[in-house]
């Protein structure tokens, strides 16, 4: 009987070690999003419309997330004005400009479809003073985002993750400038199904695209907050299952503002 029951209580035990493992991986994505695809690997386009250094920190982040199981990212001609950066349909604009005095250092914006990602953008401000490690650091999470990827953590004075996806302080931001293997883990996760059509390539913009996000007044209600307080997930909803959601990575002790507030 001793030896049953201490088999049964190990059986019990792994059970919930597995159970509680699938509840993490399930807290580190946004709702069950992701991009559309007949097969696994897929390639996820991101559209260069960055100048300067961050054509290198594009260059490093499209060779990171790549080295996920599932997905590649290659990158190609940009399809849109860096000022706007609006959302194409089919891939990932990402853009860097002087976008103000906005409270935000870098912004993930993503069109879906039911649970399918039909477009994303990607937004980096010149306005603010950063780090070659900051600049390496907001490309890789933003990025992350279109792929379907919530934040590890969203405190910024948490001790570093080792992942791009964790809240940083300026202090720990150097320790987060990669994906780490619980990042490529969770994209296995997102992606273990496959659909019977694909949202990649369609350069259609779908309908809730045409929209001007350049202000938080046009991302909707803001659903989700960090640790600090600031908002930094929204959501738009258009009805029928269309909607538009905008990941922030806010300056530390920062205030939302429009764009056309210039520093």
């Amino acid at each position: 009987m001793k030896t049953k029951f201490n088999f049964t209580l190990g059986f019990v035990l792994a059970i919930a070690f597995l159970l509680s493992a699938s509840i993490v991986r399930a807290d580190h994505s946004w709702g069950n999003y992701h991009w559309a695809r007949t097969s696994n690997p897929f390639t996820v386009k991101l559209g260069d419309n960055v100048r300067g250094a961050w054509g290198e920190y594009l260059q490093q982040a499209s060779a990171d997330w790549s080295a996920s199981s599932v997905l590649d990212t290659t990158i190609v001609e940009g399809g849109t004005q860096a000022k706007r950066c609006a959302i194409t349909g089919g891939q990932v604009e990402v853009c860097n400009s002087r976008y103000g005095d906005t409270g935000w250092f870098g912004v993930a914006g993503l069109s879906v479809s039911g649970e399918h990602i039909t477009g994303a953008y990607v937004k980096l401000n010149d306005s603010y003073s950063m780090t070659d490690a900051t600049k390496d650091y907001v490309m890789c999470q933003e990025i992350g985002h279109t792929l379907g990827l919530d934040h590890q953590d969203i405190d910024f004075y948490n001790p570093p993750l080792g992942t791009c996806m964790d809240y940083s302080s300026t202090a720990t931001v150097g320790a987060n400038t990669q994906p780490n293997p619980h990042d490529y883990d969770q994209l296995v996760t997102i992606y273990s199904h496959l659909d019977s059509t694909t949202t990649l390539g369609a350069f259609v913009p779908p309908p809730m695209a045409l929209a001007d996000y350049r202000s938080p007044r046009a991302w909707g209600k803001a659903i989700r907050f960090n640790k600090q307080g600031q908002p930094i997930l929204f959501e738009r909803d258009f009805g029928n299952g269309n909607k538009v959601f905008t990941h922030i990575y806010p300056v530390p002790g920062s205030r939302l503002a429009d764009e056309d507030r210039q520093p």
